[in-house]
């Protein structure tokens, strides 16, 4: 009877530590913060980033002569260059733009590194058919009231 006393009281042991050790392995690799998060460098402001040529061509585009327009502004310019932007395949400026989740957008360069984007401040000319989606946003036509881009979800974004 001893000798079966003492067989379960190191077999209830072993099975103690051996669940401790299990228990551990989710608190100790969550600590560090991955591999792929230490890789990417931290984002780069760069307002500046894109020159004065860059904007004037993309607010002429799809304009024809006579057709009524809309200035997209803030949050509502931003959005716009998002959607422009998201399928894109390349990266960088020209690239795939991606929405943060503090309402901001920005690209990824070659290097990963994440480049915030400002829309331009004059403002882009859109065609008010393609900018009727954008009335509810801060900065259409003008519009300093409306929505911002917190709460937008883009399920493709990869973390920032």
């Amino acid at each position: 009877m001893n000798i079966v006393y003492k067989e379960r009281k190191i077999v209830s042991r072993l099975l103690a530590v051996v669940l401790s050790a299990l228990l551990t392995v989710p608190l100790l690799s969550s600590c560090g913060g991955g591999s792929r998060s230490a890789n990417v460098p931290p984002p780069v402001d760069d307002t500046a980033g894109r020159t004065v040529s860059d904007r004037q061509t993309e607010a002429k585009k799809g304009l024809g002569t006579g057709q009524k327009v809309a200035l997209l502004a803030g949050a509502a310019a931003l959005y716009y260059m998002y959607n422009q932007h998201k399928n894109a395949s390349q990266d960088g400026a020209q690239g795939k733009y991606y929405l943060s989740k503090n309402g901001r957008v920005y690209y990824r360069d070659a290097e990963h590194r994440a480049h915030w984007v400002t829309p331009p401040s004059e403002g882009i000319r859109v065609p008010e058919s393609q900018a009727q989606q954008y009335r509810q946003f801060q900065g259409y036509n003008g519009s300093s009231t409306g929505r911002d881009l917190t709460g937008i979800t883009s399920s493709a974004a990869p973390a920032l």
